[in-house]
């Protein structure tokens, strides 16, 4: 599926730092994908980790949700990559990592992204170096798994190279998805690139830590159908309890809050359903 080059460097996921990377992905667009990043983020922020969050999506809504807004002279993750390369060395600009890390109000650090970042696999056509492995050698070179428990990334609905740079830098994947056969679908592609990064044998693959269904409707009988239906397909990880198509998940997201920032019990059984899967991801994810 890509065209890569061979075994160098057999780099392992948890080569420097005791913190943990995970990713939330999915190929199939409009799953809930960034809103269960955001949330997962502030869930183990609750926990009293210390977490950073990086937006791998062009579309930098990560981004957005942290109150980020891309200006014209901004920096995001792609001046970072670039930076980090030595062999495009005249495309590199004058930023440092502490300027281009925002502070959230979450006490949730970020590293944004931006439009740049689109252009990133025309970018590093030419270069020798793996470049598979660019984000995995950015985050270890910059030691930021010594300075995070967590590491949360929020991945485009792709199949591309930024997608495989995600799920060669981290230790564990979550799949959100909604019951249904377009999503199921996105899940079986995503999956076909973990066997591809196997396949490769440069690095460790993530653990699939499991997969969350969002935007369920309960109610209806197709709905119900076409979540056994995914259960009985995807058998290597824990499936969740469904996140139901609720009004108040809505109404956080449409004013760039978690569900941590609530107090009213309408908000605690979903603060409740995204510490269950943070406990998970720790369990899963302990030395």
């Amino acid at each position: 599926m890509f065209k890569f080059l061979g075994n160098q460097d057999k780099n392992k996921s948890n080569q420097s730092g005791s913190g943990k990377i995970i990713a939330l992905m999915n190929q199939k667009g409009g799953v809930g994908k960034t809103t269960m990043a955001y949330n997962m983020a502030h869930a183990l922020k609750s926990k009293g980790h210390k977490v950073l969050c990086i937006d791998m999506d062009p579309q930098f809504n990560f981004s957005l949700l942290f109150g980020h807004k891309e200006s014209d002279d901004s920096k995001n993750i792609y001046h970072l990559l670039i930076n980090s390369i030595k062999e495009l060395k005249p495309l590199h600009t004058n930023i440092f990592l502490s300027e281009v890390i925002k502070k959230t109000n979450s006490g949730i650090d970020l590293i944004p992204a931006g439009q740049a970042l689109s252009g990133l696999e025309l970018t590093v056509a030419g270069i020798n170096a793996p470049r598979q492995l660019l984000l995995k050698k950015f985050i270890d070179l910059n030691e930021l798994k010594n300075f995070y428990d967590y590491i949360v990334i929020d991945g485009p609905p792709t199949l591309g190279l930024i997608v495989v740079n995600i799920l060669c830098a981290c230790d564990g994947v979550l799949f959100p998805f909604i019951p249904d056969a377009f999503s199921e679908q996105g899940l079986k592609n995503i999956r076909n690139v973990l066997v591809d990064i196997e396949d490769m044998g440069i690095v460790q693959v993530p653990k699939i830590l499991g997969y969350i269904p969002n935007l369920f409707e309960g109610r209806r009988k197709k709905s119900r159908e076409d979540f056994e239906h995914i259960k009985g397909e995807f058998l290597d990880g824990e499936i969740f309890e469904p996140f139901l198509n609720k009004a108040n998940f809505a109404k956080s997201m449409a004013h760039s809050k978690s569900v941590f920032d609530y107090e009213a019990m309408d908000f605690k059984e979903l603060q409740n359903q995204f510490l269950v899967v943070a406990n998970s991801v720790e369990n899963q994810l302990m030395n």
